[in-house]
């Protein structure tokens, strides 16, 4: 797997792999005492089921993790990919054991079994492009509000739990037709696609490596890609090239804006945007903007940000 080039000084490697992990229990202590001693920050998650997670550091740093990684035969040839960001995107490292690397809550869903059929993302504009594919945005509603591809559907789910529902409701529009799903890094889609096939669709595909293979491998003018693709860090977001993007996060509900939305009269910074304004009281607003004002004189002063800022 070839690292993008960039200068940054922060590698980010984007990994996972579903797998038969029995001692995942085992991994816990040494991968923790590894990236803490590397300086790596991020998450990692562990289960019987295989690895997930997003980390950065060092390119040295990280060339250990990743040796540390492949050297465990269940888990070599994970699925990988890299960006670089400006600054350190997280804030701790955690190394997390769970039931499921990505919660879907449906039991018996093993992508070891059977999954969709992977199209590279130089392959995907053709699928997508065919008039008898139907195209879904696996991902939840916050992601998508940044961007997506052009004609996806949007379930409009808040959690990847609500993922199932959306489909059983939806079964009439899919019969007869390609679907094919997508998904930030591809983990999603693994399991989601191996879902929808559970339930007798055959013509099932998902894009290899997520949107992000897509924006780092297909250039900008062939692109049916269209906004920024949100990430679960502090870059919030990266376009083509994996370059960090404008997106930044409203600090009163913790999800993506957009350029344009902080020109909204219902945006006021740490306090309030179009995302949230309306689910919010004027105590919350006013308990917000207190936080914001600190947060404000904490930075004048040269102090760290307050947690949660």
């Amino acid at each position: 797997m070839t690292q993008h080039t960039s200068n940054l000084p922060f590698t980010v490697a984007a990994l996972y792999r579903f797998a038969r992990l029995d001692h995942y229990q085992s991994l816990q202590e040494p991968l923790a005492k590894l990236c803490c001693g590397e300086g790596i920050k991020g998450t990692l998650l562990l289960a019987a089921e295989g690895i997930n997670g997003t980390v950065a550091g060092s390119a040295a740093a990280m060339k250990k993790l990743i040796d540390f990684l492949e050297a465990e035969p269940a888990i070599a040839g994970m699925e990988l990919k890299y960006s670089h960001a400006s600054e350190m995107p997280f804030k701790r490292m955690k190394v997390r054991l769970k039931k499921e690397i990505v919660t879907m809550g449906v039991e018996d869903i093993d992508p070891l079994k059977s999954v969709g059929t992977y199209v590279p993302a130089g392959d995907w504009n053709a699928l997508i492009s065919d008039p008898d594919t139907i195209l879904i945005d696996t991902r939840n509603d916050y992601e998508t509000a940044i961007g997506t591809f052009q004609g996806a559907i949007d379930p409009q789910t808040k959690t990847f739990r609500e993922f199932p529902q959306w489909v059983d409701n939806h079964r009439e529009e899919l019969e007869g037709k390609k679907i094919a799903m997508f998904c930030t890094g591809g983990i999603r889609c693994e399991k989601a696609t191996a879902f929808v096939k559970g339930l007798g669709f055959d013509d099932v595909f998902h894009l290899k490596g997520g949107i992000l293979k897509y924006l780092e491998d297909v250039p900008a003018e062939q692109s049916r890609w269209e906004g920024e693709c949100f990430v679960f860090d502090e870059r919030v977001s990266v376009g083509h090239g994996l370059i960090e993007g404008e997106a930044e996060l409203c600090h009163a509900c913790r999800n993506p804006i957009a350029p344009d939305d902080k020109l909204s009269p219902l945006f006021e910074e740490g306090v309030s945007c179009p995302n949230c304004y309306h689910e919010r009281t004027d105590e919350d607003r006013a308990r917000f903007a207190e936080r914001q004002k600190q947060v404000r004189l904490a930075k004048e002063r040269g102090e760290k940000a307050h947690i949660g800022s």
